[in-house]
């Protein structure tokens, strides 16, 4: 996993808008999700979601933004978000959900009418929204993160076909933390992140990208 210290990468990412900010390896790209250890260890151990304690019957969000999952996760700190996943999925099946996205709440920039909005929703099993970005503190930012709720047979692709690898960071978010407790952001550590490029208008305007 390449990482880069977090004052590098505040300097260099967008301070506003609207863009995906996250990790991209070759044609993949990563996203986070935050399990119990009962989950994350199948998980991990099977490559793929599953086991007793995994439920495909809700919604299942991921974030590709670190910083987004850590204020999520509380660092791992929240109960039953104790085991923080890293999972490499393929590009081209992350903008398969994104042509499927549907606001969770209604955007009168991307939907017509709040009519067709309760359409799309009836329609389709993504959901997104773009929240404040967070800083390793938790302090609110004014560039916005995405993250992305899948139901239905589009979460059983994610979770048994689609992904390349899943790891385990845990430790490596708890040696983080530790300095971040410690007020010592200057030696903070986070995932190497960038904007990613989609390269396709349409879905660019379906999910609000500025």
């Amino acid at each position: 996993m390449k990482t880069e210290k977090y004052i590098t990468q505040k300097e260099r990412l967008p301070k506003t808008g609207r863009q995906i900010i996250g990790c991209k390896e070759d044609e993949n790209i990563i996203v986070y999700q935050a399990f119990n250890p009962q989950i994350a260890n199948y998980t991990v151990a099977n490559q793929r979601f599953g086991g007793n304690a995994y439920s495909f019957n809700r919604m299942s969000w991921i974030k590709p933004g670190f910083l987004w999952m850590m204020y999520r996760a509380g660092w791992a700190a929240k109960e039953q978000q104790e085991n923080i996943l890293r999972i490499t999925v393929p590009i081209i099946h992350f903008k398969t959900i994104l042509q499927q996205a549907t606001f969770s709440s209604f955007n009168s920039e991307v939907y017509a009418t709040r009519e067709s909005w309760k359409t799309a929703l009836e329609e389709t099993a993504v959901r997104l929204q773009w929240d404040p970005d967070h800083d390793p503190y938790g302090n609110k930012q004014e560039r916005k993160a995405i993250q992305i709720g899948m139901k239905d047979e589009i979460l059983k692709l994610f979770c048994t076909e689609w992904i390349v690898k899943i790891e385990d960071i845990t430790d490596f978010v708890k040696k983080e933390h530790e300095k971040v407790l410690a007020s010592k952001i200057e030696e903070v550590n986070v995932p190497y992140e960038e904007v990613i490029e989609l390269n396709d208008e349409a879905i660019e305007q379906r999910i609000g990208i500025q």
